[in-house]
């Protein structure tokens, strides 16, 4: 799992590098204004709207085909996928009309603060981009079929293609006219459907038409499904009342949750998204032959690696939260209340960062284990807990209230899922763990003094960005030199496979 994970992350990096050059040309063209907040909502309403069917469908569906194809072959596990793929264009469809039939209301659901030309244009742009379902549908399906079978870098590739079109959309509607960018993100889509379908092909899969609504594998994974959705709902509705909370704060509010959002997607997608990606299919393997000490062994593993990457992230985000805000988008249209309001969301997300990461990791236990309701029941808490939270502090802290009610909330779900955890499957290494997660926090806080004052000492003296960049740098040798000397599994394992590596050369 650690060797498929590092080669997903390094994947990851290249490509969430390239997307945030797409952050970079949307704040660059048209900063945090009533344009870019329109466009995000268009994206943010089929995002939300196909979420919850989509979620649940690629982690109900990873289980059963697994069962299907270790009991019945693999014909019969393509028969079941060409029928959740018929059964999903057709969802698709009424979902695409219904949003089409209702798109104003929608949009004011959304963001209750847009108002004429901008609630004009959101409209637009989500009439457009609801036709991107369709593939998004499709890409839930094909891409998970591909991480069952053991391809787990074109899923991850995926990125790059859709980043290449957006940000072409974004350049050549500042040229000619605004709706290309809706037109793009759709055309972005697509691409990504296109680049997985020859390799979903190689993997012997053939489309055939299958339709039968009361096949009990159909019914079987609604039943695995249903809570998922649920639970992703309240994910959808904590997403909805931030948005509407902030396009009433100030214009532009809505973009600067997004980019600090966007930022803090980087370092999950890096570390998180790509060891869950490879631990999920594992682990429900594990699962389905009742191998419970191998599952609690990735598990752990999962745990400890994310916290090795994710804690010092966490606390380099917090420290240069505003410098690093000003050299990723402070140029072009993106002025400086633009940054003070995507700083401050920043860092109040960054505390949570640790617990977005190992909240996904303990969920997908849980799904592997064919137990979704726990995670749905624990969402629904964190969601109430949220919603409050976004009232009370958004009123004193603006955008940064609303992400730390983000925040809050996704620590007090990661401690209830953690204590259920253990209930279900008994100890899986809390105690190691709990001393890893201590000394990776106590040496990433002395990190973090390190970088902050070798800043301090350069800004004087080189330009800003100079001094962030080598002041993240020296901080990063000194985690690493320092970490190597204490006596974390992950780390020594890590060691030993580079030693190996170098003496092969």
């Amino acid at each position: 799992m650690k060797k498929t994970a590092i080669i997903l992350m390094i994947i990851t990096i290249l490509s969430k590098i390239f997307g945030f050059t797409r952050e970079i040309a949307l704040s660059y063209f048209y900063g945090a204004s009533n344009i870019s907040d329109a466009f995000l909502i268009s994206l943010t309403i089929p995002s939300v709207i196909f979420s919850f069917i989509g979620t649940g469908i690629s982690t109900g569906y990873i289980p059963m085909y697994s069962k299907i194809e270790q009991k019945y072959g693999e014909k019969e596990g393509n028969r079941y996928t060409n029928n959740l793929v018929n059964i999903l264009l057709i969802l698709c469809t009424v979902m695409i009309i219904f949003g089409l039939l209702f798109t104003d209301k929608i949009v004011k659901i959304f963001a209750s603060g847009f108002a004429g030309d901008t609630l004009a244009l959101a409209v637009q742009f989500t009439r457009i981009s609801l036709v991107g379902i369709y593939f998004t549908g499709l890409i839930s399906v094909f891409g998970a079929f591909l991480r069952i079978k053991g391809n787990y870098a074109i899923p991850a590739l995926v990125g790059f293609p859709m980043n290449f079109f957006i940000i072409i959309s974004i350049f050549l509607s500042s040229k000619t006219n605004i709706l290309v960018l809706a037109i793009g993100s759709v055309i972005a889509t697509a691409s990504q459907l296109v680049l997985l379908i020859p390799f979903v092909h190689k993997k012997g899969y053939r489309y055939g038409f299958v339709l039968d609504v009361k096949d009990k594998y159909i019914k079987k994974m609604l039943y695995i499904a249903l809570p998922i959705v649920l639970g992703v709902s309240a994910n959808q509705i904590n997403v909805l009342v931030d948005r509407t909370l902030a396009s009433s704060i100030a214009v532009g509010g809505i973009s600067a949750l997004n980019y600090a959002s966007r930022l803090n997607g980087f370092v999950q997608g890096m570390f998180v998204t790509t060891v869950s990606s490879v631990m999920y299919p594992m682990i429900s393997k594990m699962a389905a032959q009742n191998n419970m000490n191998g599952l609690k062994k990735s598990v752990s593993e999962a745990i400890n690696f994310i916290s090795l990457l994710v804690i010092p992230a966490t606390v380099g985000a917090m420290v240069f939260a505003e410098p690093i805000v000003k050299l990723l988008f402070g140029r072009g249209a993106f002025d400086p209340q633009a940054i003070s309001m995507t700083s401050d969301a920043l860092f109040y997300y960054s505390i949570g960062m640790i617990s977005f990461g190992l909240r996904e990791v303990l969920s997908s236990a849980f799904y592997s284990l064919q137990d979704t309701k726990t995670p749905m029941i624990n969402g629904a808490i964190a969601m109430g807990m949220n919603i409050i939270l976004n009232i009370i502090l958004s009123k004193c802290l603006g955008n940064g209230g609303l992400a730390l009610a983000t925040s809050i909330s996704a620590i007090f779900c990661t401690g209830l899922l953690s204590i259920n955890l253990r209930k279900k499957i008994g100890a899986f290494g809390m105690k190691e763990i709990t001393i890893s997660f201590i000394k990776i926090l106590v040496v990433s806080l002395g990190m973090g003094m390190v970088a902050n004052l070798v800043y301090g000492m350069l800004l004087n003296n080189i330009s800003a960005n100079l001094s962030l960049i080598i002041s993240i740098c020296t901080g990063a040798l000194f985690y690493f030199v320092i970490i190597f000397f204490m006596k974390i599994e992950e780390v020594d394992t890590m060691a030993t496979a580079v030693k190996k590596r170098i003496a092969n050369i």
